[in-house]
């Protein structure tokens, strides 16, 4: 008599059915989403974290966990799907990075900002060395200007999210990010060179 091997789950049908059990307090499934997440979640991290400088305190295993702390303790997400818990935890990452700083600058009594660096996807020229907290603002009032533009910065800049998986989450086109983002691209390089 022969048995049939255990149908294993696609990851992402499996995250998406553990996220929606997160909301039960279900330490099962808290557990096993860990499991699966964390290496994503790491590698987001370092992405966040390649733009700091290079002496940075913060770890990515240190930004994963404030994040992950800030998304389970938050209020109760409707999470859609994988990709839009990976873009909120990379949006997460973000705030605790510029909750960092402005601790830092606050224990410095106004001292020198953080320094992050921005690869040539918003500024075509060389590495460009910005504020994290200019950056935070500049984001701000983007969001103030077109919401979904500086959601697009945030999925595909910090978040490392194609286009496709952008377009996908917004519903919207892909011809429609890739427009949005050119646009809030340039914007931010001339509120970041001000």
């Amino acid at each position: 008599m022969s048995t049939s091997p255990p149908v294993m789950c696609d990851s992402r049908t499996e995250v998406t059915s553990l996220l929606a059990q997160l909301g039960d307090r279900n330490p099962q499934a808290e557990s096993r989403l860990i499991e699966l997440v964390f290496a994503d979640l790491r590698r987001i991290a370092r992405r966040h974290l390649l733009r700091e400088r290079r002496n940075h305190t913060l770890q990515p295993t240190a930004l994963v966990n404030e994040a992950y702390l800030r998304l389970v303790d938050s209020p109760q997400e409707n999470w859609q799907n994988k990709a839009h818990f990976f873009a909120t935890a990379s949006r997460l990452m973000r705030h605790v990075l510029v909750d960092y700083a402005r601790w830092k600058n606050a224990s410095k009594r106004g001292g020198g900002r953080i320094q992050v660096t921005l690869q040539d996807h918003l500024v075509q020229a060389n590495t460009l060395s910005v504020d994290i907290l200019a950056l935070d603002e500049a984001l701000g009032r983007l969001t103030q200007l077109d919401a979904r533009q500086a959601r697009i910065v945030e999925l595909h800049f910090f978040g490392g999210m194609g286009f496709e998986d952008v377009a996908r989450l917004l519903g919207v086109s892909d011809r429609t990010v890739k427009g949005d983002w050119g646009m809030a691209r340039a914007w931010l390089k001339c509120e970041l060179n001000r």
